[in-house]
């Protein structure tokens, strides 16, 4: 009876820290698919939109990739040692009303790509690793990121969110619900050709960029969008963050599409910094996670059953 109670008792701690170690991602319970653009978003479409302030002021957006970290723009943080003025917020759907759905949580590091120094010279990438873990729920969830294989390609239909400026220098109004705005991928060289329609600027769109918008704007991300995620929906249903808000020459103008750092070139900075983050297309999210609870569960077992021999 003794060892019957330990064989189950070493199945609960494997299966058991595997289904929460598993937490899916991608996947928002409450989300509604629809075809819209530049409207509010209904509470709990985004579940890993992160509003990120420093000083009790809205700077950036994120987004949640595991319980305890957050991706955004590392153009976001120009002192990134100094963690304790930022104040994330999850869960979140106005910036001025009421969230009962939310929580805030404090900043004990921030990584930034190495080598960056400026949003147009690219690497614009930050990880931000919580005092406190988050606790999933119906509108807290994580976005699922993509590997290193994964494809974007030119017109596929994505969507970017934030609490950003709805028109240059135009802050978000009333309560500030969360905006979501459709987005089209556009490659590289057309990106590029975009921004060379003027000669007096000067734009390089690197390897590890990505471009959403239209030609003939109307929709794009805006300031105060930084950081925030462009998803994509992929064939199976699962949500993907294709990038991160960078930057882009003014909001929403002609051939002046948003420009985003693309994560399929940061696979490695991501997986080094966050081994438990879910990528899509990738290795198993949680493999080295659940190796760590096999070897501990069955060094547990080893050890009891010694001692009865």
């Amino acid at each position: 009876m003794a060892r019957k109670m330990l064989v189950a008792f070493i199945f609960w701690c494997v299966t058991g820290s595997w289904s929460s170690y598993a937490q899916q991602c991608g996947r928002p319970p409450l989300r509604e698919d629809r075809i819209v653009g530049g409207v509010d978003a209904s509470s709990g479409s985004w579940p890993w939109q992160v509003e990120i302030q420093e000083s009790n002021r809205h700077i950036c957006g994120g987004s949640i990739i595991t319980k305890d970290w957050v991706l955004s723009a590392a153009h976001c943080f120009p002192n990134p040692s100094e963690v304790s003025s930022y104040t994330l917020y999850v869960g979140r759907h106005q910036l001025n009303g009421v969230n009962k759905h939310e929580s805030f949580h404090r900043v004990s590091r921030i990584v930034i790509q190495s080598g960056y120094q400026d949003p147009n010279n690219g690497k614009d990438i930050a990880l931000l690793q919580l005092s406190s873990p988050v606790v999933w729920s119906d509108y807290v969830q994580p976005v699922c990121l993509p590997s290193s294989g994964s494809l974007f390609p030119s017109g596929m239909s994505c969507y970017v969110t934030g609490w950003g400026n709805i028109r240059e220098d135009v802050p978000l109004p009333g309560v500030g619900t969360l905006q979501e705005v459709q987005v089209l991928i556009i490659s590289q060289s057309s990106c590029q050709a975009m921004y060379d329609t003027d000669p007096m600027e000067n734009v390089d769109i690197l390897s590890d960029m990505i471009c959403a918008g239209y030609p003939e704007g109307g929709k794009d991300s805006c300031q105060g969008d930084s950081g925030g995620p462009l998803v994509c929906q992929m064939v199976n249903g699962t949500w993907v963050q294709a990038g991160v808000v960078s930057f882009g020459l003014g909001c929403a103008k002609r051939n002046r599409p948003g420009v985003y750092t693309r994560l399929t070139s940061y696979t490695n900075f991501i997986r080094s910094t966050v081994p438990e983050v879910s990528l899509y297309g990738g290795a198993h999210r949680s493999l080295s996670g659940w190796l760590v609870v096999f070897t501990s569960s069955l060094s547990i077992l080893m050890m009891l059953m010694l001692t009865w021999i």
